[in-house]
């Protein structure tokens, strides 16, 4: 039987920076291409033990995770319809794309939902939130840990003490976010958390992920809620508690994602989220210098992604478009109101200080090449500068 070699997805040189998916290690991406194993067998019972023990602290948490063979999507839907029954409203938090994603899931799937909106880029009006709270009893609160449109962050800690007393659930997506931003769902209070492994959790796409409270679960328990089966968290409870997932896991997937819980906690934790910090900072300090200014005024920056306004009169689309075909540098533009009028660039997972200042001088060739007046080398000077 003769074999032919693999043909490549990606040409040589291919950088992806991304807001995520992200660049997936070598020592991840040989974990992913082990033997696959019987997913109800003591071996992969064995896996997801692992990946369990693994996550737990870098959400903060004493919970069960339920994992599923899903995007990140994905488990926002689930997180939705086993909370929201007929008749249960939520209240939907949102400053970027992904909040407005949870709004069209709720719409979707049949749940009612009221809407406070903060101005993209800006940060999340708290007091504005316990204003909605207090004129109704809410089934949940959903909101977007990191919003990857915008690059803020939402105030969990503040958000988390405005339910806690309160019957209303607290609903969170930390797709973009976790491992990356500091995240204590059990001490901020947060009753779901969902996640995927293809950001800072260093993983491909595939593996969705879901922690749930014991004020959740009485709700959950509790019936009337929307129709679901595939989603339904108590049949991924019943399974966990035997070790094992309800459907079909991302087998090679969980074997990936324990090898980067593993490089995560040979690095230590909080060292994992002060370099994402330090090299969100230094992106954001080279880009000044070379006239890309930070989105939006909001103070709540993310350390996972970077988004910067793009200068009258160039092109997001041109620069992310120059950027492959220079220099096989992948960033995103936006894929919504903003197109055309931010660049974003992911500062998620195994980067250091030289994937920025590749980044900043791939920026300052593409830019000069576009028209835009800078001083060469002056990103990548500012970089270095911020990051000693």
């Amino acid at each position: 039987m003769s074999h032919t070699a693999i043909q490549p997805l990606a040409p040589d040189g291919y950088r992806l920076r991304l807001p995520g998916p992200t660049f997936v290690p070598e020592r991840v991406l040989q974990a992913t291409a082990q033997l696959v194993v019987n997913h109800r067998g003591p071996e992969f019972r064995a896996a997801l033990a692992r990946a369990e023990a693994g996550l737990q602290p870098i959400l903060g948490t004493g919970n069960r995770i339920l994992f599923y063979a899903a995007s990140g999507s994905g488990m926002m839907e689930a997180a939705i319809v086993n909370v929201a029954g007929p008749g249960d409203e939520l209240l939907i938090v949102t400053h970027g794309q992904f909040g407005e994603r949870f709004s069209t899931i709720a719409e979707a799937v049949g749940a009612k939902a009221d809407v406070v909106a903060a101005p993209w880029g800006e940060d999340i009006d708290v007091d504005a939130v316990e204003a909605r709270l207090r004129e109704k009893d809410y089934r949940a609160m959903v909101v977007v840990h990191n919003e990857s449109s915008t690059g803020i962050v939402a105030d969990l800690a503040r958000l988390g003490a405005l339910v806690r007393d309160r019957p209303t659930l607290l609903v969170v997506d930390s797709v973009s976010g976790l491992g990356g931003i500091e995240m204590k769902q059990d001490e901020w209070g947060v009753d779901i958390l969902v996640s995927a492994s293809q950001k800072a959790l260093m993983c491909p796409p595939g593996l969705g992920l879901a922690s749930v409270s014991a004020k959740a679960w009485k709700v959950i328990q509790g019936g009337g809620r929307l129709p679901s089966f595939y989603w339904d968290f108590r049949r991924a409870l019943a399974s966990a508690e035997k070790g094992e997932t309800p459907f079909t896991p991302a087998v090679g997937l969980v074997a990936g994602l324990i090898e980067a819980l593993d490089m995560i906690h040979a690095e230590g934790l909080p060292n994992v989220l002060a370099r994402h910090t330090r090299l969100a900072n230094a992106l954001r300090a080279g880009g000044a210098a070379i006239g890309l200014t930070d989105f939006g005024p909001g103070k709540r920056k993310s350390s996972t992604v970077v988004v910067f306004d793009v200068p009258a009169p160039l092109d997001g689309a041109a620069i992310v478009r120059e950027l492959y075909q220079r220099h096989r540098t992948v960033i995103a533009g936006a894929r919504n109101r903003l197109s055309g009028k931010v660049i974003r660039i992911g500062t998620m997972g195994a980067i250091d200080a030289d994937t920025i200042g590749t980044d900043l001088a791939h920026l300052e060739d593409v830019l000069r090449v576009l028209g835009h007046n800078l001083t060469p080398g002056a990103g990548v000077a500012a970089a270095r500068a911020s990051l000693s």
